[in-house]
């Protein structure tokens, strides 16, 4: 079955950037293309929350509100990753990043924001901000 598998976590300071990578291993007759993929983070004692989410084609994304304009997701289906760009982080973006795919249900702006609209999960990497 699919497997998503995240790099690029790590510790950088606050206003400084990282990109998170997350390639879709482990498919055996699907293509990349018919996944949706998203990103989701969890900090200790929280629940896991939405961060991005990416359409098929990689022409359409849609983001949290406490991290739009400032991260951008993007995919490379020739390559079967995304990337999440991650620039003028603040303390508050310190969690857990999980890579997730889907693709079941129509690609709304509503859509894909939830944990249940995703199928398989990454192992995900720790991103640390320091003040």
């Amino acid at each position: 079955q699919a497997q998503p598998v995240e790099s690029g976590g790590g510790l950088v300071q606050a206003g400084g950037s990282l990109r998170l990578s997350c390639i879709l291993s482990g498919r055996a007759f699907s293509s990349f293309t018919t996944y949706i993929m998203g990103w989701f983070r969890q900090a200790p004692g929280k629940e896991r929350e939405f961060v991005s989410t990416i359409s098929w084609s990689g022409g359409t994304t849609y983001y949290s509100d406490s991290v739009k304009g400032r991260f951008t997701l993007s995919r490379n289906n020739a390559e079967d990753t995304v990337f999440l760009q991650m620039d003028n982080l603040k303390p508050e973006d310190t969690a857990v990043y999980y890579c997730a795919a889907g693709g079941r249900r129509a690609f709304t702006a509503t859509s894909y924001r939830a944990p249940g609209d995703y199928d398989y999960w990454g192992q995900g990497t720790q991103v640390t901000v320091s003040s």
